[in-house]
């Protein structure tokens, strides 16, 4: 199975599909072995909170939930535009992410 990922965390990103289709955010994590992504204030979720130690609060918590990665396109910084990643390998070797629409890098 493949396990690469097309974005990377810090990247801004849009949601193409799901109940939170149109959303923007930064991406806080990457989960490339199960292809999944956590992004900024998007698919939030309610998690029950127990109290471990005497004192401590329990309740109720909203907290971002992964969404599959295959749902997210990435915004261009440059021309705001949500694209596909394209690559260039540079004149000494190393390989860059660009903007496909653009042709800037990422």
């Amino acid at each position: 199975m493949n396990n690469k990922v097309h974005v990377k965390t810090g990247d801004t990103v849009l949601i193409i599909s799901g109940r939170d289709r149109g959303k923007k955010g930064k991406v806080l994590a990457v989960s490339p072995k199960e292809g999944k992504v956590i992004v900024e204030k998007c698919n939030m979720v309610s998690k029950h909170i127990k109290p471990r130690r005497m004192g401590e609060q329990g309740g109720i918590v909203k907290a971002e939930a992964a969404i599959y990665a295959s749902k997210v396109q990435v915004v261009c910084p440059r021309c705001g535009k949500q694209t596909r990643v394209g690559h260039k390998i540079l004149a000494d070797g190393k390989k860059e992410r660009i903007c496909v629409k653009c042709k800037e890098a990422l």
